[in-house]
């Protein structure tokens, strides 16, 4: 078995880290030679004038105190002493002229490869031109500040030196450009194009959703939240006090509770990550404006004439009549009912058909819906007990009668279709089988005999 080895099992951003102390160790050793051959040059100039000095000999002192005489004329020296004295003022040592010419080229050749080498790292830097073709997501905070946002490149191996990055940034004036979000940053950007992508028009990190028929707002928000996209709590803000302009909305009274409840469509979709909540909620809600055709609201106006024609026949006064016409907003209501009631999508129709009868009726004016009270109760439950179906609340269809006060889940499609095209049946009750699927009746005798039959099964 081979032994680990430090040096050859790195991960890669401990080798990067390696190569960027590598090559500052590098410059700080072409500084330090360079240093020291310039400081010994300086040293050989500084000690050439005291060897020239040291050449020059002294001329005796002359005397003023005696008459020089022919008996005290000096001694002549013999050529041997001469030339002795002579090697004695001589320097030990000279640097001869071809070694100071090199000592210089050298120096010029170490101070031109370190400003090379210098100039290669910043463009290198600047430019991307070494980096690997590698996707980050790099998030910019509320109030982050340039030197925080070098930082936060360098940690994410997008720049090499902050510094570097940060003078860039004061020369370009670029600091005020950058704006908060998370932002998809590719390696090969150069400081330009990573300003710009993340001054907003670039391309930011963004996540895909698929929101499920049936879920509620607070579903969905805990989904947003989940992924990234915004926080629950700025959500449910944006919901209560934003006005949006939609056209199934113009009946919502503002302060109507879950106000946007069964407005936000169930769909797929893609979001920026830390996006905004208004735009967010304003998307989904997009998608419902879209979904709700001219098509559909012509057969509003249709299934509402048929309403008003089957509560005439069933003893109406007019004035309960005008009252109960359905807006579009009441469609998302029953659509919600049928989303959460159905156990398979051809259902709809069925069971849209049992509240619309139900709505037609003096016999049976409450709708007797369990998810209507589930959707009232705090936590949901399996079963409900004879309490749950007693509780004060304006979705309790066991107690008020109509349709609950608002929808209790953000229906597709196929059930805002099985609420505006109900099938013609005369059902009044339905209860859901052993197989999975919900059997419908017309008599409430006939109701109570397959719920004694699901007993004794």
């Amino acid at each position: 078995m081979q032994e680990y080895d430090p040096l050859k099992n790195k991960s890669p951003e401990q080798s990067i880290d390696e190569q960027a102390r590598q090559a500052e160790q590098s410059i700080d050793d072409l500084i330090r030679n360079m240093n020291e051959t310039l400081a010994h040059a300086d040293e050989v100039t500084r000690r050439e004038p005291r060897q020239s000095e040291d050449r020059t000999p002294k001329q005796p002192p002359r005397s003023h105190g005696a008459r020089r005489t022919s008996a005290s004329k000096p001694t002549a020296k013999k050529p041997t002493e001469k030339r002795a004295a002579e090697k004695k003022t001589e320097p030990h040592s000279e640097i001869p002229m071809g070694k100071k010419v090199f000592i210089y080229i050298a120096g010029v050749l170490l101070v031109s490869l370190l400003l090379a080498f210098t100039a290669w790292q910043v463009l290198d830097d600047v430019c991307a031109l070494t980096a690997p073709d590698e996707v980050v997501n790099v998030e910019i905070t509320e109030g982050m500040s340039v030197h925080k946002i070098a930082k936060t490149l360098r940690e994410n191996d997008v720049i090499r030196y902050p510094s570097l990055f940060k003078l860039y940034c004061g020369i370009a004036n670029a600091g005020r450009r950058i704006v908060p979000g998370t932002y998809e940053l590719n390696k090969t950007y150069d400081y330009h194009a990573l300003v710009n992508s993340m001054s907003g028009s670039g391309k930011r990190a963004t996540v895909t959703l698929m929101i499920p028929e049936g879920y509620t707002c607070e579903d969905i928000y805990a989904l947003m939240e989940e992924n990234g996209v915004c926080d629950a709590a700025s959500l449910r803000e944006a919901a209560k006090t934003t006005e949006f302009d939609f056209r199934f909305l113009e009946d919502v009274p503002p302060d109507a509770p879950n106000r946007l409840e069964g407005c936000l469509f169930p769909d797929t979709y893609e979001f920026y990550v830390d996006d905004d909540p208004v735009n967010v909620l304003k998307k989904l809600m997009q998608n419902t404006e879209r979904k709700l055709t001219d098509e559909l609201w012509e057969a509003l106006d249709e299934l509402n004439a048929t309403l008003r024609t089957r509560k005439a026949t069933a003893g109406f006064s007019q004035e309960e009549i005008a009252e109960g016409d359905l807006r579009m907003y009441d469609i998302l209501i029953v659509a919600s009912l049928i989303e959460k009631e159905t156990a398979a999508s051809t259902e709809n129709g069925v069971i849209g058909s049992v509240i619309y009868n139900r709505l037609c009726s003096k016999a049976y004016p409450l709708l007797n819906i369990d998810a209507s009270i589930q959707y009232a109760l705090k936590e949901r439950k399996e079963q409900l007990s004879d309490a749950d179906k007693l509780i004060d609340s304006p979705y309790n269809t066991y107690k008020y009668t109509g349709l609950p006060v608002g929808p209790i889940a953000n229906p597709g499609l196929l059930a805002i279709r099985g609420a505006l095209f109900p099938e013609e049946t005369n059902y009044y009750f339905y209860a859901l089988g052993n197989e999975g699927r919900h059997v419908f009746t017309r008599t409430y005798d006939e109701h109570l005999a397959f719920l004694e039959g699901l007993k004794n099964a």
